[in-house]
């Protein structure tokens, strides 16, 4: 399979570090914002994000880490059983301004589920998306991230592979594969 990478560590450290700027931008203050991280990859760019934000602003979010496998539209579809994750959400998001944080943004169909499931924690304020690929033109959902990464342009026999450190690879890599038919 072909391979193409995408963001190496280096640029990936200088992307999350602009992410960070651009929510300092919007935000100014992070009173009333919280971070949640879509499990399983999400939280591993949320984690990313909520450090960096800690030590280059000195800003202290609440951040936890949402499951979505029993909000997804394809929950009953599939021949193998999806593997849910914990829900970590130690607070209540009723009022608050929610920045949900995905790896790869592909379909919306993940971010659809995302919302449903938020409303077992309250009712935002508002919701903004902060996702670190956005493959575009395989939206089959009106869903638009406010935070990008990077923009891809990709073809279905395509996928985004996020490798993170945290996950046990030498070195967080982000590439782009072709799937051989």
């Amino acid at each position: 399979m072909p391979r193409i990478l995408l963001l190496d560590n280096q640029l990936l450290r200088i992307t999350i570090d602009r992410l960070c700027h651009e929510l300092v931008e919007k935000h100014e203050i992070f009173g009333q914002s919280v971070i949640l991280g879509m499990q399983p990859r999400g939280r591993f760019l949320a984690d990313r994000i909520h450090a960096r934000l800690n030590y280059l602003f000195g800003a202290e979010l609440p951040i936890g880490y949402l499951d979505t496998t029993f909000y997804r539209d394809d929950f009953r579809r599939r021949a193998e059983p999806l593997k849910a994750n914990v829900n970590h959400v130690p607070f209540l998001i009723e009022g608050k301004k929610v920045i949900l944080v995905d790896d790869v943004l592909f379909t919306g169909r993940t971010v659809r589920a995302a919302l449903s499931a938020m409303a077992e924690f309250g009712r935002p304020q508002s919701v903004e998306l902060l996702t670190l690929i956005d493959r575009e033109y395989s939206r089959d959902l009106p869903i638009q991230p406010d935070y990008i990464g990077k923009k891809v342009n990709t073809v279905l026999s395509q996928r985004v592979i996020v490798e993170w450190c945290e996950q046990g690879f030498e070195e967080d890599r982000i590439w782009l594969v072709s799937q051989e038919n």
